[in-house]
């Protein structure tokens, strides 16, 4: 029931995410944590590196790796900081601070912030990413809140490019400090397929589903998840 569960919740993550660039760890992590706080970071990070390679090799032509390099920048810095605080917080207090990143990240795609990815912005949004991402496995919103303002095939290239890089870079140092074995491993294996099978689907109905429609499902599901997750620091 357990796989199950998780299987149905990584699938809407990722068609979410091939569909707008980002949103599987947003939609997966908050009920994932409380399914089994295991899949928080690690398993997710995995089935996010999957899924990005597979939206990269998809969108590869509109991929400008000069312009990610101020991110990986600032990524690095940001991806310790967020080990850091997982060897200082207990369980019951990261479910706290996945929820609330999850609804940071709600509250900040309903507002109409404008950002222009200027270099200072692109380093400041990376090392944001390192550190919710490597904490929660939740660092999308950052780097889509800077790129927002481009094409929509120059969003979902140049993010899931970033993302291979900066999910890479978070088991890393998740395994350094012990939070990415075999047992995170085997929970991620299952799943994988699912990530894929999603990734396809969204390829082939894209044309049929506007983007509003999905930005609103997924906004949806991200507060509730995000409230469930903040609740259960009560329970």
């Amino acid at each position: 029931m357990e796989l199950a569960a998780a299987v149905l919740i990584i699938f809407i993550g990722s068609y979410v995410q091939t569909s707008i660039g980002f949103g599987l760890a947003i939609i997966t992590a908050p009920t994932l944590f409380l399914i089994n706080p295991l899949y928080v970071p690690a398993p997710i990070t995995i089935c996010a590196l999957t899924l990005s390679f597979a939206n990269s090799y998809s969108h590869r032509k509109s991929i400008s790796l000069g312009s990610l390099k101020y991110a990986v920048i600032g990524r690095l810095p940001g991806t310790f900081a967020g080990a850091g605080l997982l060897l200082i917080i207990n369980q019951s207090v990261l479910a706290l601070w996945v929820g609330f990143s999850v609804l940071l990240g709600v509250l900040l795609s309903l507002k109409n912030v404008h950002f222009r990815a200027t270099n200072g912005a692109l380093v400041l949004a990376g090392f944001l990413n390192g550190f919710m991402g490597t904490s929660t496995s939740i660092g999308g919103p950052p780097m889509a809140l800077v790129l927002q303002h481009e094409e929509s095939s120059f969003i979902r290239a140049n993010l899931a490019a970033f993302f291979v890089i900066s999910c890479i870079m978070s088991l890393l140092v998740l395994g350094g400090i012990g939070k990415f074995g075999e047992e995170e491993l085997m929970l991620a294996l299952p799943l994988l397929p699912t990530a894929l099978l999603a990734h396809w689907l969204a390829l082939q109905t894209l044309q049929f589903i506007s983007k509003r429609f999905v930005r609103g499902v997924s906004l949806t599901l991200c507060t509730f998840s995000g409230c469930l997750a903040i609740g259960s620091y009560w329970i």
